[in-house]
């Protein structure tokens, strides 16, 4: 296979995707049962979590990518990188929300991407998928999507998606960014699963997304996806502790929440 627009490419592609999505959903659900069994450790701080389900379920996507495109490269949140040798890179989120997953909280799911060329966004507890690819093409559950659209009002009927870091320091650093959006806003939503929150904005459930600090596994997947549909996706620079971190929105209201949300604001 090569990279590119070509639908051929990009149906399997998109096969590729589903079926290590699929893969890793099976681990993790297989899993929620008996979430007190499962073995936890912490990463960036105490209160940022992964679990054996997390280790497990990335550890199926490989399997499916090492059978389906072997020379590929992989990133992935919980395993080594693979350099590959095609020029196409996957970008894994094998348990996007582990903390909603360890309390059994059902908003949680699984990203995976070729990057910039296809994504697939899978939410196991609600039976949803979704996919997006480089020629435009974003669907859920095979539906096509509606292409994107601001709220009538603007930024302020404008139903905003965020999330929050680790560190304490960061943290009080988002609360400042909070307290500036929240009175501009309808409302503000954090449900604890960016490539959730990413594909909700595709799905007209919420009408932007911003988050500093997420990964690239975070967001990969989701960001084909709502591009296809023509929203725009900003990359938003952090300061201090706090990292980089991604805007997503209709392009009607990029200029006026990315004032909002500038760390110098």
């Amino acid at each position: 296979m090569t990279s590119g627009h070509d639908t051929a490419v990009l149906d399997e592609l998109l096969a590729v995707a589903e079926a290590a999505a699929r893969a890793a959903a099976a681990e993790l659900t297989s899993r929620a049962g008996d979430l007190q069994a499962l073995r936890i450790d912490t990463k960036s701080t105490a209160t940022d979590p992964v679990s054996e389900a997390d280790v497990a379920a990335e550890e199926a996507i490989r399997r499916v990518l090492a059978a389906r495109v072997p020379d590929d490269g992989i990133v992935g949140e919980e395993g080594d990188d693979v350099l590959g040798t095609t020029g196409r890179r996957w970008i894994v989120d094998p348990l996007d929300g582990t903390v909603n997953y360890l309390y059994g909280n059902p908003q949680w799911c699984v990203s995976v991407a070729c990057e910039d060329v296809v994504g697939v966004v899978y939410d196991p507890g609600r039976e949803e998928l979704w996919a997006g690819a480089a020629d435009g093409r974003a669907t859920l559950n095979g539906t096509p999507l509606p292409r994107a659209a601001a709220p009538d009002g603007g930024l302020g009927h404008a139903l905003v998606a965020t999330g929050f870091g680790y560190d304490p320091e960061v943290r009080r650093i988002q609360a400042s960014i909070v307290s500036r959006v929240l009175p501009e806003v309808r409302d503000v939503r954090r449900a604890g699963a960016a490539a959730l929150d990413v594909v909700w904005v595709a799905g007209g459930r919420t009408d932007a997304f911003y988050e500093y600090g997420v990964k690239a596994w975070d967001t990969a997947a989701g960001e084909v996806i709502v591009e296809a549909l023509g929203y725009e996706v900003r990359t938003i620079l952090g300061h201090g502790p706090m990292g980089d971190g991604k805007l997503v929105a209709p392009p009607e209201l990029v200029d006026g929440l990315l004032a909002l949300v500038a760390p110098d604001a």
